[in-house]
This record gives C-alpha cells, structure tokens and sequence, in this order.
C-alpha cells in the first residue's frame, strides 16, 4: 500500500482508528484542526473546578509520538474523493483509505451569542467556570442549562442530553457545598416534551426525581423562540431569567460532506453501512458523530459508539488489504452508556435494544467516572496497559 490510510479528525473516533491501524502496521496520518484531544465527558468537571482545562486535554504530538501516526494540524477544505485526495489548508493529502471523523456541527438558533455549551468549543468550559465564578463571589443569580434537537433528525441520534444534566446537578452540588446554593436558582429547559427519554423510561422516570432532589426547576415541551443576554425566551413569549445561559444545540452533519459529493441523511450525516463503510465509497469510511446512525432509532452518538466505530473501521480495512473474508459490524456493539454524575455521586445507565438499567451510585458512582477519566488518558498515553473491551 503506497498511500498513507489518512484519517480526518483528532477526536475520539479519528485517534482511536489511528491507534488500531497502527497496530496492523500501516502508515497512518491523522489531520486535526486542534493540537490536543478534549475529553469532553469529564469537561463537566471545569466549571465547577474540579478538574483543569489541561486535565480533560491530550496533547495530540504525545499521541503521534506514542503510536507512530504522522500528525497533521491544519484545516479540511475539501474531500475529492474521485481523486483520493483531501485538500487541506495548506496541502494536499492523498490517501488509499479514508477514515471521516470530523465531528457534528451544530443547530443555531436566534441570540444564540449569548449563551455558552459544554459540548461546543473546549475553551467554552473555562468561559463557564468563569462566569460561574462571578456569580458566586456575587453570592446569587439564575442559570439556566438546557438542549435542542435537529427537526431533520428524526431519530434524535445528535441530541447531546446527558452532559446537560450532569453540568446542572454538578453545579448545585458546587453551590450547596458554597453553603449558598438558597441564592440561587437553576432552571433547565428543552423544546421536546420528555427530555432524556432516549435513555429510557426507567430513567426518564428517575430523572425527575434528581430535579427534585437538586431543586431545579424545569421548562420542557416549549420551542425556544430565542436568547437573550439575560433570558431565554420561549414560543409562546413566556421566558425565563438567566445570569449564564448554558444550551447544548441539535447536531448536524458538516457542510463539507454534502460539498464533497458524499451521501448524507436529510440531517447531513454520512450515511454507512454496518462496517461502516461509506454508501458508494469502497475506500471511505465514516466513524463517530459525522456518520449516520439508522436503523436502531433508540441508539445515540457516544465517545464509546465512536470507538466502537473507531475499531470497526479499522479492522474492516486490515481485512480487506490482507484479502480475508471476515468483517465485523458495529452494530453489535450499539447501546447507550452513561455515568451520569452529579458532583456527589451519580448513576449508571445503560440502554440496549431490549432491555433498560439505570442504578443510583451514590458517592461512588462519582469516584468510578473520575476513575475512568484517569483510566482513558493515561492509558490513551500508554502510561498503564488499556482492559480489552475498552
């Protein structure tokens, strides 16, 4: 194989499919418009202080050191896929596979200046905390977090619901443990009318008893008409006061997909195959949150759906080139995995085809996802050996 396997994206999906193509032995580059890996499920830590921004971050030089991919930090123009190869920013790249790992963009909605996610830009955690910051040496306020979908993607795989939660509940533990959590009042809102029922409905059932628990208030089932600097407006002009508007928007598929002449569903993700092979495209594969999740309407874009993809793409790949007829599907690995934690505790949730678990860990469960942030760095760095399976 002449050509390097290029791989666009320097998330969780693109460094774990380079990993797994180093490991059969090919040359791979990896192109990235961020020097460093965001671990975006403890970046919930940030606001609340309990975790740095370099913490939750992987510089992606020690990652290409470790593994031996070539890194490539510069931004993707175009995918010319009849001539494989990428244009980037300041080159060109040809490759003899491709995997796509670019990520979502994401819904905009009016004002939506005003307010800050926590699945956006990594440097908006910090602007979080240092809001937040303010706000409690001001020793009051309103905050208000809450999530939208895409209309065009009826399934909802590209809600990101589960980092909303965890930031509210951190964030009243945070202020309960300021002793002036009585200052302040924490609203969450979401335009559907059951918010978090894609985990189930054993713990969709549970969550309103964490609302309860963490005194927060709740506006669901209202479209939001739009943001202000201090309030989040709703269709029927009803609104909400807000000192730090935190919203998680509906994900869609990038812009460069469609220009480059891929398949895409009507909400712009790529659309694969169980290998997840592009639709058309032999030697294009699509993982993570920038390809299609269809056919299993209760599934949803995780970091671990994302390495699933990650390995599968990979393994599909080294099975073609060595000419052997095995291929793997990742739909077999298709579930919902949340530690959802609450800053003094948190619960497991898993949710499969057919079945649907949700256990309360208190304290512990806190303990157990701080744990695996450890774990996945450093065993992302080669520092500790990673347990099969994950």
């Amino acid at each position: 194989m002449e050509k390097p396997i290029v791989i666009l994206g320097g998330g969780f999906a693109g460094i774990e499919a380079a990993i797994k193509s180093k490991q059969y032995g090919y040359d791979v580059v990896v192109v990235s418009d961020r020097d460093y890996l965001f671990i975006y499920p403890v970046s919930i830590w940030i606001p609340v202080k309990k975790k740095n921004f370099n913490d939750v971050s992987i510089p992606l030089e020690k990652l290409a050191k470790k593994h031996g991919f070539e890194l490539v930090i510069d931004q993707v123009k175009k995918i010319d896929h009849e001539n494989n190869k990428v244009i980037l920013g300041n080159s060109e790249l040809e490759y003899s596979y491709l995997f796509i790992a670019l990520g979502m963009s994401k819904i905009t909605a009016p004002g939506q200046e005003h307010t800050h996610s926590i699945c956006g830009h990594p440097e908006e955690s910090i602007t979080i905390r240092d809001i937040l910051d303010k706000l409690v040496k001001q020793g009051k306020g309103n905050i208000s977090v809450g999530f939208g979908g895409n209309p065009k993607d009826p399934t909802a795989t590209a809600v990101r619901g589960g980092p909303a939660f965890e930031l509210l509940f951190n964030i009243s533990h945070y202020l309960k443990k300021k002793g002036i959590r009585k200052n302040f009042r924490l609203n969450f809102f979401a335009p559907m009318a059951e918010p978090g029922k894609r985990m189930g409905e054993k713990p969709l059932k549970k969550l309103g008893l964490f609302f309860e628990h963490y005194k927060v208030s709740t506006y669901v089932g209202k479209k939001i008409k739009r943001f202000e600097e201090d309030k989040v407006v709703f269709e029927d002009d009803s609104s909400i006061e807000s000192d730090l508007t935190i919203f998680i928007p509906g994900g869609k598929g990038h812009p460069l997909f469609e220009e480059s002449g891929l398949p895409v569903n009507a909400a712009g993700f790529i659309r694969i195959n169980e290998l997840t092979r592009v639709e058309g495209h032999p030697n294009i594969y699509a993982i993570g949150d920038a390809a299609a999740i269809l056919g299993h309407p209760w599934a949803a874009k995780q970091g671990h759906i994302a390495e699933v993809m990650a390995k599968t793409a990979a393994f599909n790949v080294h099975q073609e080139i060595s000419f052997k007829g095995k291929r793997k599907s990742y739909w077999e690995h298709l579930n919902i995995i949340c530690m959802m934690d609450s800053g003094d505790g948190a619960a497991y949730i898993k949710r499969e085809r057919s079945r649907e678990t949700i256990i309360p860990l208190p304290i512990i469960g806190h303990w157990l996802k701080k744990g695996w942030g450890f774990y996945y760095k450093n065993s992302k760095l080669k520092r500790m050996p990673r347990i099969p399976g994950m």
